[in-house]
């Protein structure tokens, strides 16, 4: 079955090579950017090359994001899927991040993902049938230095992403999470850094070791072959392609050594959240509707 899917986030290596993977599955594909001229340009050529349709979207706009998920669904004549991608990272010494700093992230990772919520549900709702994809991260529930104000907006995502599972099975919504490790992307080396340096001056040799840390943490993700964004982009194709109401809810993506350690602590989580909605007489809201 082929789907009309938008992605948001489509400059990026995830959201690009997604898109082109998707169209290359013969599904009809809309990415969003920001911008499509200035630094994307080369992006957005190479995308329409492969096929992919493009709208400019900023997901901190909602009037923005209204306008681009209007003209997404008429370039496509409907919508079946959302692979809410766009994101933006942090890492630092998490005092010295300024309010207005964790607010950016959030405004992206969080807000962001709930205008596009807000804005694509009421269209899946009627038609009574959509799939919802989101991109987390495998520190979306694991917090590790420096890269805590990060994980903190994933770790909302994560929570939005299990509301809205269960807020939406019964009109035939599907949710589903990736969970990616770290890899050798743009994305690694573009993150937020604090914007209180006089604070961080306080913290002596320690202020140097988020960057020492991230560019040897990328030097390592860079010395495993498998450790590739297109492997991401191979799993939501897999999702995409998964029958309808058979997709698992969370896929963990890496080759760095934390997947199993990962897919161990989501099997708890899936079992304590069973056992949660069971004691509050709501595990019904598990499962999806299909008819």
């Amino acid at each position: 079955m082929k789907h009309k899917i938008l992605v948001t986030g489509a400059s990026g290596a995830f959201g690009s090579l997604t898109c082109i993977q998707l169209a290359e599955n013969g599904h009809q594909v809309v990415g969003t950017l920001r911008s499509l001229k200035g630094k994307n340009e080369a992006i957005v050529n190479g995308l329409k090359a492969k096929g992919v349709a493009l709208v400019e979207m900023d997901v901190t706009n909602e009037d923005s994001v209204n306008v681009g998920v209007k003209s997404a669904i008429e370039l496509m004549g409907g919508l079946d899927t959302v692979f809410n991608n766009a994101g933006i990272g942090a890492n630092g010494i998490l005092e010295c991040f300024t309010s207005e700093d964790i607010q950016k992230m959030f405004d992206v990772n969080v807000f962001g993902v709930q205008r596009v919520m807000r804005s694509v549900i009421p269209f899946l709702r009627q038609q009574g049938k959509g799939t919802i994809i989101h991109t987390s991260s495998c520190i979306g529930r694991v917090t590790t230095p420096f890269l805590a104000s990060y994980s903190a907006s994933k770790y909302a995502l994560e929570s939005l992403a299990e509301g809205y599972r269960a807020e939406l099975s019964g009109f035939g919504i599907e949710s589903c999470i990736i969970e990616p490790g770290g890899f050798p992307t743009g994305f690694m080396t573009g993150m937020i850094t604090p914007s209180d340096t006089n604070r961080m001056k306080q913290y002596g040799e320690m202020a140097s070791l988020p960057e020492t840390s991230i560019n040897g943490y990328v030097a390592y993700v860079e010395s495993i072959p498998e450790q590739r964004p297109e492997r991401v982009a191979e799993a939501v194709v897999n999702l995409v392609n998964t029958p309808f109401g058979e997709k698992p809810f969370r896929t963990v993506v890496d080759f760095s050594g934390l997947k199993q350690t990962i897919e161990n602590y989501n099997k708890v989580l899936n079992e304590t959240t069973k056992a949660i909605y069971t004691a509050n007489g709501v595990a019904n809201l598990l499962t999806l509707n299909k008819d």
